[in-house]
């Protein structure tokens, strides 16, 4: 039967190039700027709402700073990296799904979002308390996120369809093997870990490259809620973690991480058994051990949550020397979002409000548009003859790689062991205690049990979770009445 459905177009009406994959210079290479249907879903994306978050709305953070224990000298040349290094931060947690007055106790991913305030500018590192995400191309952010949110018609959120994006995206499954896990409803924002998520590139002095991942690891100890004892929680207080984290502070009781890296060779990458540059992907332990580096503080609670929580902007491409990005997919796709999200919803100036501003001088050529209080004077051009800054491109030497192949969209190339089931049923089967399995199961029934979900839809829940583990997903089917095997 020949599909009726009409093609998708880009909002002038012009049919668009794909539904799935950005464009990128070979299916591992850098994503293109070229690519115009990319950059308008991000950029309409980041405008849907005014003026609260799209995503990541319900939040709070605090100040702390970050000091370096450990010599890495030999991985990077940033200098907040290097041993006695002692650099003031903020950090913002959040949910990812919900509006701005949503209970901080809902199962989400947590955003785990640092802003390094260096002597060589600003550096963030946005991320989660998962070391994985549910997509792999930034293309499919905003459907992503669509279906997490809330309907059009009803305006009411549905299990239904975040299952049905869920089942028809794989590459999902180890993320919402997580999310459905007690790790879904973390006790407070102090009681979890945070990880970079991306792999990020690391230059030291000589110019010789690494990739790299960050670990955050909580002193406090990981400590969930049940689903029954979150639930709980959401109906006594919607601002728990909230609450939790500025009154611990408040008291003198300090939250602190361990910061940990994995750092894989240059060369590596290439030849190794997964796609290290595939963020649904993390690296075993075993093959990369984490290396302890540090640590970081949070000392202190803002003054002022709008001026220096709300008004907070964090962009992955704010990124000092020694540090630079990977082919990632969606670490590129981020490099452009972020920074349009902040114009649109903050103002083009938003680099100039205190908490975002860096605390050494900044020599601009960027100059005018709305609020902006601070100009740099002449000359407003470059070059010049009349003394105005110029760049230093010795600073980022080493930070080029090659890349080959035909500007494609494409999937990533698969390595030797890449599938999208094998890493959540290493967790499921070597990871999670016996009591951690039975919550998985329960809770994932409990969320596709919803009056939404459609019994075609409990079918293809049932089979998402057998492909990650038969008895899981035998365990799933029994408790959604589903029959078969």
């Amino acid at each position: 039967m020949t599909d009726q459905r009409p093609i998708t177009t880009t909002d002038a009406g012009i049919p668009a190039p794909s539904d799935h994959d950005s464009l990128s210079v070979g299916p591992n290479g850098p994503l293109l700027l070229q690519d115009h249907y990319l950059i308008q879903k991000m950029a309409q994306f980041n405008r849907e709402r005014v003026p609260e978050r799209v995503v990541h709305a319900k939040g709070g953070g605090a100040f702390g700073f970050m000091e370096i224990t450990e010599d890495v000298s030999q991985f990077t040349k940033a200098k907040l990296f290097q041993k006695g290094a002692r650099t003031d931060l903020l950090l913002r947690f959040s949910t990812v799904a919900g509006e701005l007055g949503f209970p901080d106790t809902v199962r989400d991913p947590r955003g785990f979002a640092l802003k390094f305030y260096t002597e060589d500018g600003n550096y963030d590192l946005v991320g989660n308390n998962t070391p994985v995400f549910f997509i792999r191309d930034p293309s499919k952010f905003s459907d992503f996120i669509h279906s997490q949110k809330r309907r059009s018609d009803n305006h009411l959120h549905d299990h239904n369809m975040q299952w049905d994006f869920w089942t028809l995206r794989p590459e999902s499954a180890h993320q919402v093997t997580l999310l459905m896990s007690d790790r879904g409803t973390p006790y407070s924002w102090r009681h979890m870990n945070g990880y970079g998520s991306h792999t990020f590139m690391w230059i030291n002095a000589a110019g010789e490259k690494f990739w790299v991942k960050y670990h955050f690891k909580t002193d406090q100890g990981i400590k969930n809620f049940t689903d029954a004892e979150a639930a709980e929680r959401t109906a006594l207080d919607r601002d728990l973690h909230l609450r939790d984290l500025s009154q611990a502070i408040s008291a003198g009781d300090h939250p602190s991480w361990t910061v940990q890296v994995q750092v894989m060779p240059f060369e590596d990458a290439a030849g190794y058994r997964f796609n290290p540059f595939d963020l649904t992907k993390v690296w075993p332990h075993g093959d990369y051990p984490p290396i302890t580096i540090g640590r970081f503080v949070l000392n202190r609670n803002p003054d002022d949550y709008f001026t220096q929580i709300e008004q907070a902007a964090f962009e992955p491409a704010n990124m000092v020397p020694g540090i630079a990005p990977s082919p990632d997919k969606m670490l590129q796709g981020r490099l452009f979002s972020y920074p349009d999200a902040h114009r649109y919803r903050i103002g083009p100036n938003y680099l100039q409000l205190p908490v975002n501003r860096p605390k050494v001088p900044v020599h601009s050529y960027n100059k005018d548009g709305a609020m902006r209080y601070e100009n740099y004077g002449d000359p407003v051009y470059a070059p010049n003859t009349v003394g105005g800054p110029q760049a230093d491109p010795s600073l980022y030497e080493g930070e080029s790689y090659s890349v080959t192949g035909e500007i494609v969209r494409a999937a990533y190339t698969l390595h030797a062991e890449d599938d999208d089931y094998g890493q959540p049923r290493a967790l499921y089967d070597d990871v999670m205690s016996d009591n951690d399995r039975a919550n998985l199961a329960g809770n994932i029934v409990g969320h596709a049990s919803r009056p939404e979900v459609t019994a075609e839809m409990k079918t293809r829940v049932v089979e998402y979770w057998r492909n990650v583990s038969k008895s899981l997903g035998d365990d799933v089917a029994k408790g959604l009445g589903v029959n078969g095997s």
